[in-house]
């Protein structure tokens, strides 16, 4: 198949999106409320710089120069970015030069290598150019572990609770919570690659596995801590995998938003990683050497079924945060996990598998901020190129609708 063919693929689906004033929802018969010139109110177009805005800063890493990396995001449509706020180093020693261990050496995220960092007052001045270009921020963290594993001090609720609250403290004192649009207390809960310190009951469900007693309570209790010193800042932890219909049994009122990352390489039990032969190395080329072999075949062999495939998941996401009475933000999507700039590798295949789950989430009216993939940044140089692409997705996605509900909710006045 020629290649030029996906680009006219994801144009047709870009133009099919093109989601105007009358936009209703497939699946509900209650009009949505989309966005026009006179009623702004719309879902914001999000990506994800996780700890690469603080880590990638050598010369060519792509975020050495914030205010270039901001003005090309907003060139590109977003109005919304999710970072790491580092808050056990931040809570330890804001000032302190930290040394930090890499999580993988074959990955785009971040620095492949031991790197140091200093956190604040850089955080700060992160936020304040995003706040002067109408950027709202979301507070995360990947627990990055520094050479003494600071994290691992997180031995109970409270203790997290503790170290957000004085994290959020060094951001309120610089008045930016202006800028904050929701806070996630831990990225992808309880996934042991990010929160070594928490075991869950049983001991071997981590990724994915949010709905156990003991994980709900820590959650729970967590949040309520921090809302108690921060009431106006939405709150939630982030998740992935496990099974979404949970979304609207397990009670998450405790929230204020569902943050839930899908991709199609990890439907139907990994589906399309398997064919392909990726297994989430780390610290081997074999991965990117079986995704450079077999990705492009076995994504076009059956391409349709992998489109149905993430349109029937995003469809009982949104069902189940409709029934929870919660919006969803999505920051990490669509298509593959684990992608870049590589010898072998397609862009374009990304591209259209993303389109497919923007479009179709932009659909539901059951999120309020939506990513285009989490490859929206400077060091995806195939993907970050094509102002074009994204201009037309953050441009569907800034003009679809909102579930009413969910934007006569208070919290939400903050988040829309």
């Amino acid at each position: 198949m020629e290649r030029r063919n996906f680009v006219k693929n994801i144009a047709a689906v870009s133009a099919l999106g093109a989601i105007g004033n009358t936009l209703i929802a497939s699946n509900s018969a209650t009009p949505l409320v989309a966005a026009t010139k006179k009623n702004k109110i719309a879902p914001r177009a999000i990506t994800m710089w996780d700890f690469s805005w603080l880590e990638r800063r050598w010369p060519g890493a792509g975020y050495e120069d914030w205010d270039k990396a901001l003005d090309e995001l907003t060139e590109r449509g977003y109005n919304a970015v999710r970072i790491d706020a580092f808050p056990q180093l931040v809570s330890e020693n804001p000032w302190k030069t930290w040394t930090l261990n890499e999580v993988w050496n074959v990955q785009d995220w971040g620095s492949p290598d031991v790197i140091q960092v200093q956190v604040q007052p850089l955080l700060n001045q992160f936020i304040a150019k995003c706040r002067d270009r109408d950027i709202k921020v979301g507070l995360s963290t990947w627990f990055r572990r520094d050479v003494d594993m600071t994290l691992m001090k997180i031995d109970s609720a409270a203790k997290m609770a503790e170290i957000w609250i004085k994290t959020l403290k060094t951001i309120g004192d610089a008045n930016l919570f202006d800028a904050i649009l929701y806070v996630d207390l831990c990225n992808e809960w309880p996934g042991d690659i990010w929160c070594p310190f928490f075991t869950n009951d049983p001991p071997e469900q981590t990724l994915g596995y949010w709905q156990t007693d003991k994980s709900m309570k820590f959650m729970k209790e967590s949040v309520e801590l921090v809302r108690a010193a921060y009431p106006e800042l939405p709150l939630c932890y982030s998740f992935t995998g496990g099974q979404p219909a949970l979304y609207g049994e397990k009670d998450l009122s405790f929230f204020n938003l569902i943050e839930h990352h899908c991709w199609i390489a990890q439907l139907n039990d990994n589906e399309y990683s398997k064919a392909v032969g990726y297994n989430y190395e780390r610290f081997s080329p074999v991965g990117y050497k079986n995704l450079v072999k077999n990705s492009e075949r076995v994504y076009l062999e059956k391409k349709e079924y992998w489109h149905k495939l993430l349109r029937d998941e995003i469809t009982v996401i949104a069902g189940a945060a409709k029934k929870a009475n919660q919006p969803l933000i999505t920051t990490e999507c669509w298509g593959i996990v684990d992608f870049k700039d590589w010898p072998g590798l397609n862009w374009e295949i990304v591209k259209e598998m993303c389109a497919v789950g923007v479009k179709a989430a932009a659909e539901t009216g059951q999120w309020i901020a939506i990513a285009t993939s989490n490859f929206a940044g400077p060091q995806f140089v195939g993907m970050w190129r094509d102002i074009d692409y994204h201009r037309k997705l953050t441009d569907l996605i800034k003009s679809s609708a909102i579930q009413p509900e969910l934007i006569g909710k208070n919290i939400c006045k903050r988040l829309i």
